[in-house]
């Protein structure tokens, strides 16, 4: 065997890492705003990072584990360690439980995606991706201060969030992600337009839209998966009945 490993996207990986370890370090000084746009950047990083080692068909056994444990600290740590000090302190006991309940599911998440890769998660996400559930929370924390400008205080609105999306990264539900998009076939022209026009209110309104954005995906995915839960009971009634 070669030994060695790929630079580029081992980089990129660490990379990620090194702005969920900031966020981290945000946090625990109280500036969450930085924590949260750490935690955000730290998504950037790990979508280049799987597209590089794709694209130059260098994805190896070792870029997959340190992917992971680089997500485990900016996706599950490090807004694990936000949420607490941020809005669910007051809660005492409770509200540190809650965030540890939120890292744990992040890890229980990576490890199933792991052992899943290349049968389940072929096309789209078993459960809620753990980038995904730590953008709704980084973009929670910026769209809050962009229109109240102070703490949540003792919020069960945060709190119950918190429980919610911990468990939708543990569930059996679909959700959807990046890599069922194949940049490399021809698209339509509207999708660029759309691009555009996002890209757009991003730069307006940054904390509002991107905020907007993760609630939209959060309940799509819900949705979606209470759709596909119906038809699923359809077709069984259908089949027993026919029995």
């Amino acid at each position: 065997m070669r030994k060695g490993i790929y630079i580029l996207p081992n980089t990129l990986t660490l990379c990620g890492m090194l702005f969920g370890f900031y966020s981290i370090l945000a946090s625990l000084k109280g500036n969450y705003e930085h924590a949260a746009w750490a935690i955000l950047i730290a998504t950037i990083f790990d979508g280049l990072d799987g597209w590089v080692a794709r694209l130059t068909n260098s994805t190896t056994r070792f870029g997959i584990e340190l992917d992971s444990l680089s997500d485990l600290v900016a996706f599950g740590v490090a807004p694990a360690v936000m949420l607490y000090k941020w809005a669910l302190a007051p809660f005492g006991r409770i509200g540190w439980a809650v965030a540890f309940l939120f890292m744990a599911c992040g890890a229980l998440r990576l490890a199933r995606y792991n052992v899943q890769m290349g049968t389940a998660e072929s096309k789209s996400f078993t459960g809620m991706p753990i980038p995904a559930a730590a953008s709704i929370v980084a973009t929670l924390v910026l769209f809050y201060y962009e229109v109240w400008n102070t703490g949540p205080g003792r919020s069960l609105l945060i709190l119950f969030l918190a429980v919610i999306l911990a468990l939708f990264m543990v569930s059996t539900l679909r959700f959807h992600g990046a890599k069922e998009l194949d940049f490399r076939r021809r698209k339509p022209f509207w999708l660029l337009v759309a691009f555009v026009i996002v890209l757009m209110l991003v730069v307006m309104h940054p904390s509002i839209s991107l905020f907007i954005f993760a609630m939209v995906y959060l309940f799509v995915g819900i949705i979606e998966n209470a759709v596909l839960t119906t038809r699923r009971r359809r077709k069984m009634n259908k089949a027993g009945a026919a029995e």
